[in-house]
C-alpha cells in the first residue's frame, strides 16, 4: 500500500474550497487523467480515467462528509484507495486543503510510476491546479452542503 499526503493554501474561504470539491464532476478540470465523475448518488461516485496510458473505471464511496471539514472515501470496486480530503481555515479568506491517499498500486507501470514518486506529484499538481482553478472563479461551481457519517 502507498500513502500520499500534500496540502496547498488556497486564496478562498474554507467553505468555497470545500463547496467547490463536492462537485465531483468538474474534477476533470483539474484532475489530470480524470475524464469523468458521474454522482450516482449521496454517498456513490462512478469515475473514469486514464493515466500513464491505464484506463479505469471503479466505484468509490464517500464514507465521511462533514461540510468545511472533510470528505473521506473508498473503493467498492477497480484499484483499492481510500482517502481523505480536509480543509482547514487560515483566515477569512485563506483555506489549508489536504489530500491523504492510500491506494495500492497494480501492474508494473503503476508500481514503478508508484516507486519513482509519480504519484505524488500527480496529486501535488492536481492540488496546484485546483488552487488555479477556485482561485481564477473566486466562487464554486456549486455545493452539496449534506453531511455522511
Amino acid at each position: 500500500m502507498t500513502s500520499i499526503t500534500k496540502s496547498i493554501d488556497v486564496k478562498v474561504p474554507v467553505r468555497t474550497a470545500y463547496d467547490q470539491w463536492t462537485q465531483f464532476e468538474q474534477f476533470p478540470r483539474f484532475m489530470e487523467g480524470v475524464e469523468e465523475i458521474r454522482h450516482l448518488d449521496p454517498t456513490h461516485t462512478h469515475w473514469k480515467t486514464s493515466i500513464g496510458g491505464v484506463e479505469r473505471e471503479f466505484d468509490p464511496e464517500i464514507t465521511e462528509q462533514h461540510a468545511d471539514e472533510r470528505v473521506a472515501w473508498a473503493s467498492r470496486t477497480g484499484p483499492q484507495q481510500a482517502g481523505v480530503v480536509t480543509f482547514h481555515r487560515l483566515q477569512d479568506a485563506e483555506t489549508r486543503v489536504t489530500v491523504q491517499l492510500d491506494w495500492a498500486p497494480e501492474g508494473a507501470t503503476e508500481k514503478i510510476g508508484s516507486a519513482l514518486n509519480f504519484d505524488d506529484r500527480r496529486v501535488q499538481g492536481d492540488l496546484a491546479r485546483f488552487k488555479e482553478y477556485i482561485e481564477s472563479r473566486g466562487v464554486e461551481t456549486g455545493a452539496w452542503r449534506g453531511d455522511v457519517s
